[in-house]
């Protein structure tokens, strides 16, 4: 369960959001401009709320009535922003170690193993493809032993086909490391493949909140593409 009950401004726009995640991954939908990163960001702690509350299960992040506001790496958040930014002078295998919590699971082969990047551990980073770089930056914030995994539009600059073949490796990480997950895209295919519940934001505020079943009948009646 990730709460997130928090406003946070940044010049004339104002994020305010209230709601309650309980399944494993949730969808930020809504149009450019509506705050869906700057959700993740007040997650990972780039961003900080003027109040609120941003708790994972009983472990609060923030809240301004108390005082709370842990630091980026106090947060035990796994972060893939839209530019995957890998370490160019270090080969796959130290990209993927990159601050990893010693004694936390999962180890390096579960990891490697579900997202299947073992046999380019030993390359580097100038010799992957798009979606390889993509499942390495998965397994790097894999490594830190998230708490929650928050991926801001991952597939973005990948192909239709190459988005098809990533998919399957987030619902990996979903069921067998039961990570939850908080997903910002703007594509409804995606949701349809890979969301439990969906977040629609527009201007700043919730428009709906829901179930995947319930977005696609809705998406359904409005003559929209689920």
């Amino acid at each position: 369960m990730i709460t997130l009950a928090f406003a946070l401004s940044q010049g004339s726009f104002t994020l305010d959001i209230d709601v309650v995640l309980r399944r494993g991954v949730t969808a930020l939908f809504g149009p450019s401009g509506a705050g869906k990163t700057t959700v993740l960001d007040a997650i990972a702690g780039l961003r900080r709320p003027s109040r609120g509350r941003i708790a994972v299960g009983e472990r609060i992040l923030y809240a301004a009535a108390a005082g709370i506001d842990l630091p980026p790496h106090q947060r035990h958040v796994g972060y893939v922003p839209q530019d995957v930014a890998l370490f160019p002078h270090m080969k796959v295998r130290r990209n993927v170690l990159y601050g990893r919590r010693p004694g936390h699971r999962p180890d390096l082969d579960a990891v490697a193993s579900i997202l299947e990047v073992t046999p380019l551990l030993d390359r580097s980073v100038g010799e992957l493809s798009g979606g390889e770089r993509q499942r390495v930056a998965l397994a790097r914030a894999l490594m830190s032993s998230p708490e929650v995994l928050l991926l801001d539009e991952p597939l973005a600059a990948v192909d239709v086909e190459l988005r098809r073949r990533i998919l399957p490796y987030l619902a990996r990480v979903r069921d067998e490391l039961v990570v939850p997950i908080v997903y910002v895209t703007h594509d409804r295919a995606e949701v349809g493949a890979f969301a439990d519940e969906v977040v629609v934001l527009d201007k700043g505020g919730v428009t709906q909140h829901v179930a995947r079943a319930e977005w696609q009948a809705s998406a359904r009646v409005a003559g929209e593409p689920s």
